[in-house]
């Protein structure tokens, strides 16, 4: 989408860059360029010429929200306001450096731009002097990145959640997952032999998915069903805490936790077992040879040393307890997502090819299998970092 909607502006740079001046109080866009890979919303750095005899330059990160998928972005808004209203009273004391992005407001003094075409925009600090990388590179890095997302977790615990709108209702909520999936199954054509017609060579993998997912339907309402007995407790989270959104500074550090249109009341197991996900795979999300995914217990010990180690001071002991359970559910919850949307012929995810999210599918089941097989091994090694 961002690629797309680049393409579009560069031929109108008037409307480019009056979208970025929008933003501008003093000075001009000297330059507006695509940045990151996103998928969700369409991102840009601006590059903002001051006047004057310095011409010192600055930058900001410019957005458009995709509507598609936050229905009413002024909620994403409202929680980036609450998030930073809470961190300016409870941030203040933290020994090293932690930068949260923050909105900026426009020439007009509002938090965000409509366009002539109805599109949402909105512009937030550029964090300077830190980067971001695709995938874990040591288990130095896979600690910072456990550091980090306890950071943002232990600065944000104390944010009340009734002050946080729900921006994604249903977001890793598997049991919804899992009623969308047996509607999906049920409109299907399948046969009974788990065959889509017209028949084709990944007959066999789809039924490895039909059978990979039957066999953990019922423990798949784990963690929900933990609290609606009040076992777990609602907290503010992030919601996709990936690697590629933790950004480090020149020294190694973890420095900030960007992307914050998720951040809603859920579940911490739900960030934990995300970042694990997206980290402990060295093969990648996207990898064809699937069935060599395998879930690296020395990066999933270094990650989880870095969270604990700041993230212990707010976790109860039933948090410890389901762990575990939250690490392996995320990994099944998104095979379960891939996999469902194959079946309903690929509404939902961007595919590069008919079988894409078929293999995407293949990929989770297959780490969620290895995470299984680590069980004991990984109950432990949470036991030993408390």
């Amino acid at each position: 989408m961002a690629a797309s909607l680049s393409q579009s502006l560069s031929q109108c740079p008037a409307q480019r860059y009056n979208i970025a001046n929008q933003f501008v109080t003093a000075g001009r866009a000297a330059n507006v360029e695509p940045l990151g890979n996103g998928n969700i919303n369409s991102t840009f750095l601006v590059t903002v010429e001051a006047s004057g005899e310095a011409r010192a330059e600055r930058r900001f990160v410019l957005q458009k929200i995709n509507t598609s998928v936050f229905h009413q972005p002024e909620l994403v808004m409202q929680n980036m306001m609450a998030l930073s209203k809470h961190l300016q009273i409870h941030g203040n004391s933290l020994a090293r450096r932690w930068e949260v992005p923050q909105l900026l407001p426009t020439n007009t003094g509002k938090h965000s731009f409509i366009d002539d075409s109805g599109s949402y925009w909105r512009a937030i600090t550029f964090i300077d002097n830190a980067e971001v990388f695709e995938a874990l590179e040591s288990v130095e890095h896979a600690e910072e990145v456990g550091a980090g997302l306890g950071m943002f977790h232990s600065l944000i615990s104390t944010l009340p959640t009734e002050q946080l709108a729900d921006t994604l209702e249903g977001f890793h909520i598997t049991p919804q997952y899992l009623a969308q999936y047996e509607k999906v199954l049920d409109k299907s054509s399948l046969d009974e032999t788990g065959e889509i017609e017209p028949a084709g060579e990944r007959t066999k993998d789809v039924q490895h998915c039909l059978q990979f997912v039957a066999k953990r339907k019922d423990w798949a309402h784990v963690l929900e069903t933990a609290k609606a007995e009040g076992q777990l407790q609602l907290r503010p989270i992030h919601g996709d805490p990936k690697v590629n959104n933790i950004m480090l500074g020149p020294n190694g550090q973890a420095v900030s936790l960007i992307d914050l249109d998720t951040l809603k009341p859920g579940l911490v197991h739900y960030d934990i077992g995300d970042c694990l996900r997206s980290g402990c795979n060295r093969l990648g999300e996207e990898t064809t040879d699937w069935q060599s995914v395998e879930f690296d217990m020395d990066l999933a010990q270094a990650m989880l040393k870095g969270y604990l180690s700041l993230a212990s001071q707010f976790l109860t002991e039933q948090d410890y307890a389901y762990l575990y359970d939250g690490i392996r559910l995320i990994a099944f919850e998104l095979g379960l997502r891939f996999f469902t949307d194959y079946l309903a012929g690929n509404v939902y995810f961007k595919v590069k090819h008919p079988h894409h999210n078929l293999d995407r599918a293949l990929v989770q089941f297959q780490l969620t299998a290895s995470i299984e097989k680590q069980e004991d091994a990984l109950k432990a090694l949470i036991e030993s970092l408390r």
